[in-house]
């Protein structure tokens, strides 16, 4: 994947403890902050996706009629026990 430099305003406190967690991980700024944006567009992606897939089920609607005659009668859910 091609690759491009940005600048970024990071409060230097945060700076820091991001550089001593890179280091920790054996990675870069740059690397760490590249793989977290790796994740977030991955997550967004899936949601589009499930996010669709829901859409469609949707408009092909719902049976809720069901198939054949029912077993039972309104009088017979009502009835008193």
């Amino acid at each position: 994947m091609d690759c491009q430099n940005i600048t970024l305003s990071i409060p230097k406190e945060i700076l820091r403890k991001i550089k001593h967690i890179a280091v920790e991980k054996n990675t870069s700024v740059s690397g760490l902050l590249a793989r977290h944006l790796e994740d977030i567009v991955a997550r967004d992606d899936a949601y589009k996706r499930a996010k669709t897939n829901q859409m469609e089920i949707m408009k092909k609607g719902f049976d809720l009629i069901g198939k054949g005659k029912p077993s039972w009668t309104r009088e017979d859910l009502y009835e008193r026990r």
